[in-house]
């Protein structure tokens, strides 16, 4: 296993559809394996290979942060999706900016394990998005053609805090009443 270099947003791989896997062999464990890696060292909740610079169909993704768990999709496709959710996106090949982003709030996906057996995976909140975001990726898109603004970490905090503060003057409010 190694830890491969993220690309940025800039970058011509980015911006390339992929090619589906067709070979379920040891390259494909290995870039898998390295996905992997490479997510855990950066700290983030998904990763597809284009970001690495191979333009193949597959991605990693940890749809629950907190049970650090991560599933391996080889060619995913969204099969269902249903409701609507906004919420802040970051990404990993656009470090330090954040931009909020519209997706569905339930996702259905039919993916290719690494040894080429299909299964349905599902989530909803964070995991739709987490799956909706990966698979772009895959179709040479980025979040950021979804939000009309990119903001830094800073601006960000800035504005959870705002939020964060007028959320509890609303709850101070409705228990007077």
């Amino acid at each position: 296993m190694a830890i491969r270099t993220i690309l940025t947003q800039g970058d011509p791989a980015l911006a390339k559809a992929c090619h589906a896997v067709t070979r379920f062999d040891d390259k494909l464990c290995s870039l898998l394996d390295d996905l992997k890696e490479t997510l855990a060292d950066a700290g983030g909740i998904g990763l597809a290979a284009p970001q690495v610079g191979i333009l193949r169909r597959a991605v990693i993704v940890m749809p629950d942060p907190e049970r650090d768990e991560m599933i391996e999709l080889v060619n995913p496709e969204i099969l269902a999706q249903e409701g609507s959710q906004d919420g802040w996106e970051g990404c990993l090949s656009l470090p330090g900016m954040w931009g909020k982003v519209e997706r569905p709030n339930w996702v259905k996906v039919r993916a290719q394990d690494r040894y080429g057996n299909w299964f349905e995976t599902e989530g909803t909140e964070m995991a739709a998005r987490c799956f909706c975001h990966e698979l772009e990726h895959l179709e040479g898109h980025m979040y950021d053609e979804h939000t009309d603004r990119l903001y830094t970490a800073e601006e960000l905090d800035e504005i959870l805090s705002s939020e964060e503060k007028e959320g509890k003057k609303l709850r101070r409010g409705r228990r007077k009443r």
